[in-house]
């Protein structure tokens, strides 16, 4: 068993702003962060377009924003969450630079890049890696603090309720309140547990419930699930975003490649195989639209005339300017034959991010007490239904901040549980043959590609609902214990 006084389960954008934010006001705290994969692997370093920040007032203001994201959301956004985010997020980037965040500049100035649905340039961008380049920051911040203690290849398995007291728990119950999580060590191959005064779930999305992503292998909605049996609160899990340019490469093991939005804002146009443009039909801004109406488009095209994929045409862009920008999805298209200087580049719509999930309020405050959630694997209402392009990472920066003000507000007040029991693995069983996970995990991939994709309908969905992998895990999950791991 370990202790400690604040438990951070996943280390990206979200989750080490909070930690870092917490170290620099509270010295004395125990500040914990687990990662289930290497140190840096996370759903933030694959983040490419960069970092939406009303920057230059002279052109662009608050207002803007906040519009560009209320219409990418179709109306279904929480406009005073849209508020607060675009309005504290500049503090929150000029923040993350002063902890060592590269951004690109042109003569002296941060070269703000354009991506689909914004109205004016305000994308603070490092080449096409800013996910890594704030990773890299944000570890090495952390990793300045004493009292921030990072462990990687730890599986965070169930949070810890009163109904691993011996408590019922049900989804109305008033009080229901988290002591920590059980964890497994894959060094040690043993299920432990960490009691904590206060639990942060960062842990991102879930990408890998389909065949095909642009989300690490990590993507697995960890977070999401551990609340979901905690009995905790979720919202609009039925919003996925579509990315409409993933790299056509059939022959890529999954994740796909993603080719950035902002390749669009330079000025890539994208055509039919036989080099017409398309977009025109659907909206007026045309290449540049919200990712939901261009990946919409973008399937309607490829239903239409039977193909399967599209092409961005960047021929017509700068050579120098274009490889300065984008070194590193110019390698990987000359990595499988094609120069975009000279071919236009093909691309399909993949699995992009949640914005549905953990439902929390504009302190990132869950359903459940001593809870709380940031990022990707939540529901703040900022996205609504569909994330404005470059608002996740901003979002992440805010939302940690604000789960540190109110953190140290309440710590304090809240004791460790004492007599928590060691994991119960009754009922459990270790399959003789991991073909039968993986086989399950292939056929989910199969059914929410095929009936629960981009675009719906009831036939598909019904087919989706009845298939015997899923009517078999439903049946599990209302007879067995919320201890049940699917």
């Amino acid at each position: 068993m370990q202790k400690t006084d604040i438990l951070v389960i996943g280390a990206g954008v979200a989750g080490l702003t909070f930690a870092i934010k917490m170290a620099e006001k509270r010295s004395d705290l125990r500040i914990t962060v687990i990662t289930k994969s290497k140190l840096g692997e996370t759903n933030t370093k694959y983040a490419q377009g960069g970092v939406a920040a009303v920057w230059n007032h002279d052109v662009d203001n608050y207002q803007k924003h906040i519009e560009d994201t209320l219409d990418a959301g179709d109306g279904l956004c929480n406009r005073a969450i849209v508020e607060m985010v675009v309005k504290e997020g500049p503090e929150m980037v000029k923040e993350l630079i002063s902890w060592g965040t590269k951004f690109d500049k042109h003569d002296g100035k941060y070269d703000l890049g354009r991506e689909g649905g914004h109205s004016e340039n305000r994308i603070l961008h490092y080449k096409d890696l800013t996910g890594w380049e704030i990773q890299r920051a944000l570890l090495a911040r952390a990793q300045e603090y004493s009292n921030i203690h990072l462990y990687e290849e730890i599986y965070a398995i169930d949070l810890i309720t009163q109904h691993h007291l011996g408590y019922s728990v049900t989804r109305v119950t008033p009080d229901i309140t988290v002591y920590g999580a059980y964890i497994l060590d894959k060094s040690k191959d043993e299920i432990d547990k960490i009691l904590a005064r206060v639990t942060i779930l960062a842990t991102g999305g879930a990408g890998q419930v389909y065949r095909n992503t642009t989300n690490p292998t990590i993507a697995t909605g960890d977070g999401m699930a551990m609340v979901y049996r905690a009995k905790g609160r979720l919202e609009n899990m039925e919003f996925v975003q579509f990315h409409p340019t993933a790299l056509f490469n059939p022959g890529r093991e999954n994740p796909d490649f993603l080719v950035s939005e902002a390749v669009r804002g330079e000025g890539g146009i994208l055509k039919t195989r036989d080099g017409k443009e398309f977009m025109q039909k659907y909206d007026d801004r045309r290449s540049l639209a919200p990712r939901d109406i261009v990946a919409r488009a973008i399937d309607n095209e490829m239903k239409i005339r039977g193909d399967d994929y599209v092409l961005l045409d960047c021929r017509h862009l700068d050579k120098d300017a274009f490889i300065a920008h984008f070194p590193t999805i110019y390698n990987e298209c000359l990595s499988i034959g094609i120069d975009p200087m000279v071919k236009m580049i093909p691309v399909v719509p993949a699995c992009h991010y949640m914005c549905g999930g953990i439902k929390v309020d504009e302190f990132g405050r869950t359903s459940i007490l001593n809870l709380f959630a940031a990022g990707e694997c939540t529901c703040s209402g900022l996205h609504g239904a569909n994330r404005l392009a470059s608002n996740s990472l901003l979002e992440g920066l805010v939302y940690g901040d604000r789960i540190a003000k109110v953190v140290l507000n309440e710590i304090d007040m809240v004791p460790f549980k004492e007599g928590i029991p060691n994991w119960n693995a009754e009922g459990t069983t270790e399959p003789k043959e991991m073909v039968l996970i993986t086989q399950s995990w292939k056929e989910l991939k199969e059914i929410m590609s095929s009936y629960v994709g981009i675009v719906r309908n009831n036939v598909r969905l019904k087919r989706a609902l009845e298939h015997p992998l899923l009517t078999s895990k439903r049946a599990g999950s209302e007879e067995g214990s919320p201890r049940f791991i699917a």
